[in-house]
């Protein structure tokens, strides 16, 4: 199995241009190791959020930590799933998704940020997994997702990105980590 798609940044059109600051976040080196690290080090962080912080919100209309990272496994469960179907040739274009609409239903502030937490660290170990199964050919089908091309490799950028874009917000904003 060829594993050369892990050390290449997706090229600009491959992706849609809305999704250029998460892969801005990234910075240089294999994509699954990215991901890995990001399993214990987002996991470390978590551990250090107060528990009186957990539903803080830097402003009114933002979601508070706990939104934030179940926000960042609904996401990564998406782009997984796309990533899925696109590497396994299913040129079946797929639908978009608003995840400020979801967010009402989510119903993350009603569990404790240990369980949302777990929840993330779950759905990444399951990414991880499929995306090690990928190869060199399955990494650079193209799909349709949201009315835009996108290749397998770009979206496992992109799950890498989102991650730390949010993680980078939650320093920043909500003075977690």
């Amino acid at each position: 199995m060829h594993t050369t798609w892990r050390t290449r940044r997706p090229a600009a059109g491959e992706y849609a241009p809305f999704y250029q600051p998460y892969l801005d976040a990234l910075g240089a080196g294999d994509l699954v190791e990215i991901l890995e690290s990001q399993l214990s080090s987002t996991a470390m962080t978590l551990e250090g959020v107060p528990r009186e912080k957990e539903d803080f919100r830097y402003a009114a209309g933002k979601w508070s930590v706990k939104e934030v990272i179940g926000h960042l496994a609904d996401s990564e469960r998406v782009f997984g799933y796309r990533a899925l179907r696109f590497a396994r040739a299913d040129e079946t274009a797929l639908s978009g998704f608003d995840e400020n609409a979801w967010m009402p239903a989510a119903y993350f502030n009603a569990r404790s940020l240990a369980d949302v937490a777990a929840e993330f660290a779950a759905v990444r170990r399951a990414s991880l997994a499929l995306f090690r199964s990928f190869d060199d050919t399955a990494a650079a089908r193209r799909g349709t997702a949201n009315g835009r091309g996108i290749t397998v490799q770009a979206l496992v950028a992109i799950v890498a990105g989102h991650e730390r874009h949010h993680l980078r917000i939650l320093k920043e904003r909500y003075g977690v980590g």
